[in-house]
């Protein structure tokens, strides 16, 4: 099936059904319990930062646990399934000096994400994950100075365009944004 094939299947699906969304990647990884050398896989062996918690950075170097994640969610019933990507925008991965591995964690995750699901002989569509920063452009950081910003809405477009072009190149078949808070 093609991108548009899916499209179309989905837009009759919810016409005559339930179509079933996966549920948490981030709860599922944490039941892996990995440790710091299971986030740097040999890529990352020497990386000077901490990158235990950066659960986006598993589609490159934990593949196999996020496939399977997939997996069990469509084996459970998805439809759907969402990219590993909660967090690969340039303001979080800043905080693991990672920021410039931002369109490669989005594609990657999509392409992991659409490989899944092209394994399956039903439908299985692919939702690429735009989730929130950990900046935010509505709301000073600093009671004492309320025109303050740490982000500005140009960053937070070119963020996100960047994101979503990743995601879509990689096979996404659809945009979730999914917890943002800024207004």
């Amino acid at each position: 099936m093609t991108r548009d094939d899916r499209v179309e299947w989905l837009e009759v699906a919810l016409t005559e059904s339930i179509v079933i969304l996966d549920g948490g990647m981030g709860t599922m990884i944490q039941s892996a319990g990995l440790g710091e050398s299971d986030y740097r896989g040999e890529r990352f062996r020497d990386f000077p930062h901490d990158l235990k918690g950066n659960n986006d950075l598993l589609t490159l170097t934990q593949p196999d646990l996020i496939a399977s994640i997939h997996r069990e969610y469509v084996d459970a019933g998805a439809s759907i399934i969402e990219t590993n990507t909660f967090n690969s925008n340039h303001p979080s991965m800043d905080d693991y000096g990672m920021e410039y591995m931002v369109s490669e964690l989005n594609q990657e995750a999509a392409k992991l994400a659409r490989s899944v699901a092209e394994s399956y002989e039903r439908p299985v569509l692919v939702a690429g994950v735009l989730g929130p920063t950990n900046r935010t452009c509505s709301i000073s950081p600093d009671v004492n100075d309320p025109g303050a910003r740490n982000i500005s809405f140009k960053q937070l477009v070119e963020t996100y365009t960047d994101a979503t072009r990743s995601l879509l190149e990689g096979g996404a078949d659809l945009i979730l944004v999914e917890t943002i808070f800024d207004t």
